[in-house]
This record gives C-alpha cells, structure tokens and sequence, in this order.
C-alpha cells in the first residue's frame, strides 16, 4: 500500500513540471511577439511630392537585407492613408504612390502625419512606419470679398481714435507659411492695429489717428494688404474706399474787409424797381405752387358724363371739391325746342352721371357715387301766339280759339288761355 501512494505522487509532480514548461514557453513566445511589433519608423516628407518619390530605404533602416523582404513577404497592412504610399520589395525602399496635400489631409492641425504596419512572414515580424507631412507654402492669404471693396462713410467731425473693423484674410497654410501681419498704404490719417483671438487668429482695425477735413480731402482710396511668412513670400489684397461726409465746421468768411462800388445816379430807383418786379414774381411762383400741391394733394373727382353734348361746348365739370358748376350759362328753352348747333346741348333733359373719386394721398382710396344735373328753368319768356289770317275777313269777326302752352311748363304748369281775337282791319 505505501509503494502504491510513492507512485501517485511521483506521477502527479511530474505533470506538473510538464505544464510548467509550457507555460514558460509561450511566455518567452509573447516576448518575441512584443519585440517584433515595437521596432518603429517615422520619415519626414513635404506635401505636394510627385508619384514614385522615395520617402525611405526600409530594408537599411532596419537592419533588413533585400533576400529578407522578399522571402518574408514584405507588404503593407493596417493603417489610415495607405494608399499615399507603396513598398519596393525589390528595391526595400518606400515610394510615394498618391500626391499628398497636407491642407486636405490634416487641415490645420500640427503636425500632420499618418502610420501603418510592414509585415513579415516566416519568422513572423511587424514593424510600425510613420509619416509625417510638412507644409510648404503653397497658398496665399485670401480676403473673403477681394473683387467687393471695403467702404466707409465718415464724418468730419469723428473724433481721433476711432476705430473700424476691417476684413480677416485666410491663409489655408500653417506654421511660419500662414498669414502673419497687415499692411496699410500710407496715409496720414489712419493706421491699423492688430489683434489675435484665443484660437490664435488675427485680426486688424483702422484707427483714426488725425481729424478728417472734408475741405481738403473729401476721398480716401486705400489698400490693405495681407501677408504670410513663408519663402517666397505670398499676399493678398483688398481696396478700401473712404467718403468724407461734411460737418458744420466752417463760418461764412468775406475774402475782404471793405468793398467798393462805383454807380451813377438814378441806378437806386431803376434797381428798386427790378428787385421789386423780382420779388412780386417770386412770391407769384410761390403762390402758384403752393395751389398746385395744396390741389394735387386733395381728393380729386373724375366726372364720367353721360350727358350727349355736341363737340362744340362741352361742358367741362370742375374737377376738384365736388362743385360740378357749369362754366357758362345755359338756355333751357334752346335745349328744350331747338337742335341747333349754337346751343349748349341737344337734350335738355335731366342727366345722370357715373362719379369716381379718386383719393390721390398716401391712403389712396377710392369711392363711387352718382351725380345728377338738370338745366333748371326760370320764366323769363314771354307767350307768343302765331296765326295765319286772310285779308279778306270783315271786321269784328272772331278768328280762332288757341291753346296755349307755355314754354315753362316743366317747372311752372300749363296755362290755358282762350284768346277771343277780334282783328279791326282798316280797308283803304
């Protein structure tokens, strides 16, 4: 029984060591693993390179032989961007696949740069690039308007160390190759002064540094001009334009003291007379003026007649106020009984009319009415009576027994009148 218990420990001890050993194993396994993947590369490149530019000699940089890189395998894999760049087996060089513009890759961010992995097989290795990309100068700063000039209008009379905020430029460069500072023709009157923002951005104002004399300079036509730091140098431009607005600065000045005149006598009266005839035309002008605006200014009312009226004297209605007078006298009896062309109209009769008024200030607003006009008559003709009488009645005989209507008869009635005649007739 106590041999039995020997063995069993023996066995168990035994296995143990065996586990042991593989632990170490695959402990030492990782450690090769960690070492491979920590040898690192990084190369420094410009932006803008041409397709098939070296970037590096990979197989000198790590120690590599050419036999190495193609036995093993030798590619790219993981990684952002990698398509910018392709490995030479043959050669072990790394080469430009794809040209690289920094501004689109990285903005403006500093620095800019991008990494992958080599891999190698048989014995497995991987290995870390990275590739940094420098910025060149390859823009110019821009003003977001440059064809639209910058305007001002100033007043004379604004006092020194006013201030006027001017366009920013943009420059998509970075580092010393980005906009750097301002410049303002020259001038005696304004300079600029510079600021930058928390995010590093500048930006500039016009200073008003001596008093504006519109007397003398009515117009400013100035440049501003950005530029950036880098070889060669670029810039950009922009036009400012400043316009003067006069102040009340000036009194009234005689270029004289005294000023002399010689005249002959009699000039007083005859200067009296033109200034005094000047005068009268003057306030007649105004007068006239005034009227025209003071009617233009009233609601006007346009008559549309319906009245038939020959061409010859047509009435012509007042057209403003609403009066509606006639511009001359009418005769009711010639309207009424003749046709003539003398007379003032061919009909008589009462006439309606059609009113637009027409409100020609600033509410302007319109109404329809109706206007009536009659020729009203007044009993101004006397009766006549008309009869044909033959010469050979006797006397003392009665003619005839007449009707009579008076003309008047709209207004004033009908009157009947039986006129016994008796004619005396003188035979000779």
């Amino acid at each position: 029984m106590t041999t039995v218990k020997c063995l069993t420990y023996v066995s168990s001890g035994w296995r143990s060591f065996r586990g042991l050993r593989r632990l170490i194993g695959l402990l030492m396994l990782l450690l090769q693993e960690v070492n491979m993947v920590g040898a690192q590369i990084r190369y420094s490149i410009p932006e803008e390179m041409k397709k098939g530019s070296v970037i590096g000699d990979v197989a000198q940089d790590m120690g590599l032989d050419l036999k190495r890189l193609r036995a093993g395998r030798a590619r790219i894999v993981t990684g952002e961007n990698v398509h910018y760049t392709e490995l030479k087996t043959d050669k072990g060089i790394l080469v430009v696949n794809e040209r690289i513009d920094r501004e689109q890759l990285c903005g403006d961010i500093t620095p800019c740069s991008f990494s992958f992995e080599m891999i190698l097989e048989n014995p497995l290795e991987l290995h870390r690039i990275t590739v940094e990309v420098l910025d060149i100068n390859d823009h110019a700063p821009v003003f977001p308007n440059k064809d639209k000039p910058i305007s001002f209008e100033i007043s004379e009379s604004s006092t020194v160390g006013v201030r006027f905020p001017l366009q920013s430029a943009q420059d998509l460069d970075v580092g010393q190759n980005a906009l750097q500072d301002y410049i303002l023709s020259t001038n005696d009157n304004f300079i600029l002064k510079q600021h930058a923002s928390p995010d590093g951005r500048k930006y500039v104002e016009m200073v008003l540094q001596k008093p504006l004399d519109r007397e003398r300079d009515p117009h400013f036509s100035l440049k501003l001009i950005a530029v950036d730091g880098g070889t060669p140098q670029r810039s950009g431009t922009v036009n400012i334009y400043v316009t003067v607005i006069d102040a009340n600065d000036n009194i009234p000045v005689f270029n004289q003291s005294v000023y002399k005149a010689t005249v002959v006598e009699n000039t007083k009266k005859v200067q009296q007379t033109h200034l005094a005839l000047m005068k009268i035309v003057e306030q007649f002008t105004l007068v006239i003026i005034s009227v025209k605006i003071y009617r233009w200014r009233q609601s006007r009312i346009l008559y549309h007649s319906n009245l038939p009226v020959i061409p010859y004297y047509p009435p012509r209605y007042s057209d403003t106020l609403g009066t509606g007078t006639l511009p001359h006298v009418y005769n009711y009896e010639v309207c009424r009984t003749t046709d003539s062309r003398k007379s003032d109209c061919k009909f008589g009769i009462a006439g309606s009319q059609n009113v637009l008024i027409m409100d020609l200030s600033s509410t302007g607003t319109m109404q329809r009415m109706q206007s009536e006009k009659s020729i009203l008559d007044e009993p101004d003709s006397p009766i006549e009576v008309g009869l044909d009488i033959p010469s050979t009645l006797f006397d003392n005989v009665i003619i005839s027994v007449c009707n009579n209507v008076d003309s008047h008869f709209q207004h004033h009635g009908e009157s009947l009148t039986l006129l016994h005649l008796r004619i005396s007739l003188l035979l000779g």
